[in-house]
């Protein structure tokens, strides 16, 4: 048996897919965090060892039930904390592994002997057909929305587990050495469906892989011994689907869809993911979600098309089973994802790149091994042969061997550039969502999102120019809740409650909605409406943080300090790490003239948010109240360099040069807040009893 590649080709290979990973990727390591990554970049709550406890035992604790995902979350939080580089990097470090397994994977597939070449040199001294798939699949811009995007760090993790399960049973088929490979592969199996269960598919996999190398199944010999992995991943798969549902939330109008619209939606998502693959232009994050409800009969020609492929490919399977079994492994790899199961995704679209990132690799290794069949067929003569004279043209044509062996290459080189440039997309959430935008126009998601970016940076007018363009593409809870959000920072208290009014019409359990509806009310002078939506928030959600919060500053403004004490104290013991908590409690023992207790929690505030302006008045005005005005000053100073407009922060801080008798400095702060704030009656009143400036 000739052996199919020399052993400086195996040593080469390794290295060269973790470095090209790492090349077509470096955009990506450069960049940030994007949409929903802190529901699995591990949360506060959760860092502790309880936390990782709560991980496994809690269902809802974490955005998926993946404990073992975020168990290797939880671990990197320990390493490197929210620093986005050591999250991309595990996942292109992960991605490159999954490739080399699929190369480890596919040699063990193919059999050595059907190769007639001893040796190989130059760059084919490693690249057989494995290795290409390989390195196609680590290179492959349909992949890098997995590779890019940290909370799918789900699909590296799970896919590698998934090699290695496979790897193991199939070793173990060959030989039947006892128990023990078995259960160890069952082991990795198990791993797999721990990190994402889309890998339940894989005993069905096996099956089509024994299949196309024996051209038969026996019951005894291959079925029977996966039935205990149809049953686990079985039993996974629908656990999984009944928490995307209770806990995710899919379910409702949007998932409201016929069998004949699913069987719509799984066979024109087949040949959509078959088109990227071949061709991988124009990939979005979020693409145009299909309407499915028109009465065409020409949509019918998707599903009608899938199984009449499968039927020429049937009718071939004597002449070779390989196209049969690539296509089956693709389709039964996005069973989970193909529209017969609710996905909450499905609110956005009905197909996204990173649901095949498992699935192509079926596609990409009959692709690369149909490549090497053809370079390494029996007609192509080995080194020791002799080669038949060249044709008389030979000086012009570049002949068929040298052209096969040239068009991998390229190939490769394609799609490494194409990587690079898509993987540009995630640098920075600004980026990825304008790309989004410029590529699906119609992305309500994509406007809502930049819209809440902007308002975080506090760009609000782009901010709610965006949140404006959400809304007329589609009316959704979410973005009236945003926009309402922006609106109360730009002090338009009114129309801010009639968004989140309107959010709680669209959606009457949204209950940060109905929480922020509150605060506004309370700001309006309208405090028992507020403490009374706030009744109905903690009534069905006992453990909302930010209801006890916003709670505590309502029974603050009504002068009941201790039952606001009280608030805040459980919104720091359900959110310890919450610095508006620990701020605001700092201010109302403050006013109930606890003064050491309140400037402990307004500096335990500071101490999670340094950049935190209000706290820092109310800790100067604490320390000013206390006799330390040195202190308080340097709060006050503080507070105004880190927000030049804070109109109340300047007019403290010249309250506090006055009282150390520095009236011109003093009489300079109380004159910028009243530039700031014409209205600012406090502070004119304030200037008025400075003494006089002297002539």
């Amino acid at each position: 048996m000739m052996d199919r590649v020399s052993p400086r080709g195996r040593a080469l290979l390794w290295p060269l897919v973790y470095a090209v990973a790492l090349a077509a990727y470096l955009p990506a390591l450069s960049g940030g965090f994007i949409w929903n990554d802190s529901d699995y970049v591990t949360k506060p709550a959760l860092r502790s060892i309880a936390g990782l406890g709560r991980i496994w035992f809690e269902l809802g604790a974490t955005e998926q039930y993946y404990p073992l995902l975020h168990s290797a979350f939880w671990l990197e939080h320990r390493l490197w904390g929210d620093a986005a580089l050591g999250y991309h990097l595990v996942n292109v470090l992960l991605h490159a592994t999954a490739a080399c397994l699929l190369v480890v994977v596919l040699r063990r597939l193919i059999p050595g002997a059907a190769v007639t070449v001893q040796k190989r040199t130059g760059w084919t001294g490693f690249l057989d057909g494995p290795a290409l798939a390989g390195l196609i699949f680590a290179l492959h811009p349909v992949c890098v929305e997995s590779v890019a995007w940290i909370s799918e760090q789900k699909n590296t993790q799970s896919t590698v587990f998934y090699l290695l399960a496979a790897l193991g049973y199939l070793k173990w088929c060959a030989r039947r050495p006892g128990p023990a490979l078995y259960f160890l592969s069952l082991a990795l199996f198990v791993a797999a469906l721990l990190s994402k269960t889309v890998t339940a598919t894989l005993p069905g996999a096996l099956l089509v892989v024994l299949w196309w190398r024996k051209g038969r199944l026996s019951w005894k010999e291959d079925i029977l011994p996966l039935a205990p992995w149809f049953v686990i991943g079985a039993s996974s798969g629908l656990f999984s689907g009944w928490v995307e549902r209770t806990y995710v939330g899919a379910k409702g109008a949007d998932f409201a869809l016929g069998l004949a619209e699913r069987c719509l939606v799984a066979g024109r998502g087949a040949w959509f993911y078959l088109g990227k693959l071949v061709w991988p232009a124009n990939l979005i994050f979020i693409y145009p979600r299909w309407d499915f409800h028109g009465t065409s009969p020409l949509q019918y020609l998707w599903p009608i098309g899938i199984l009449a492929l499968i039927a020429v490919l049937w009718a071939i399977r004597a002449r070779t089973r390989a196209p049969l079994a690539a296509l089956l492994f693709f389709l039964g790899s996005l069973f989970p994802v193909c529209g017969f199961f609710n996905l909450y995704a499905f609110i956005y679209s009905y197909v996204a790149d990173h649901w095949q990132y498992l699935p192509c690799i079926g596609i990409i290794s009959l692709a690369a091994l149909s490549w090497e069949r053809t370079v390494e067929s029996p007609a192509t003569p080995g080194p020791s042969a002799k080669r038949p004279p060249p044709p008389p043209n030979h000086q012009l044509l570049i002949t068929n061997y040298s052209f096969q062996r040239i068009v991998p290459l390229v190939v490769i080189c394609a799609l490494a550039i194409l990587t690079y440039r898509q993987s540009g997309m995630y640098r920075d959430m600004e980026t990825f969502y304008r790309r989004t935008i410029e590529r699906n126009p119609a992305c309500w998601m994509a406007e809502n999102n930049l819209g809440d970016l902007f308002n975080n940076e506090g760009r609000l007018a782009e901010g709610a120019d965006h949140f404006s363009r959400s809304l007329r593409i589609r009316p959704t809870a979410k973005t009236h809740y945003n926009l309402g959000t922006l609106l109360t920072r730009q002090r338009r208290l009114g129309e801010a409650v009639d968004e989140f009014q309107e959010a709680l019409r669209l959606e009457p359990g949204f209950a940060d909605a109905r929480s922020n509806l509150a605060g506004v009310l309370g700001e309006l002078g309208r405090t028992d409406e507020a403490i009374a939506q706030l009744e109905v928030v903690l009534s069905a959600d006992p453990d909302s943080a930010g209801a006890h919060s916003n709670l505590g500053i309502a029974l603050g403004r009504q002068g009941r300090n201790d039952e606001a004490v009280a608030q805040f104290r459980e919104a720091l013991r359900l959110n310890p790490a919450d610095p508006e908590a620990h701020s605001n409690l700092g201010t109302i023992l403050r006013r109930a003239g606890r003064y050491p207790e309140a400037v402990a929690e307004l500096h335990r505030a500071l101490e999670l948010k340094p950049a935190f302006p209000v706290a820092h008045v109310n800790l100067g005005i604490a320390l000013a109240l206390t006799d330390h005005l040195d202190a308080a000053v340097a709060q006050f100073r503080e507070a105004v360099r880190l927000d030049p407009s804070y109109a109340e922060a300047h007019n403290d801080l010249g309250n506090a040069l006055g009282h150390q008798g520095r009236f011109e400095e003093a009489r300079a702060e109380f004159l910028e807040a009243l530039r700031l704030n014409p209205l600012f009656t406090d502070a004119r009143q304030n200037l008025e009893d400075l003494p006089p400036a002297p002539r």
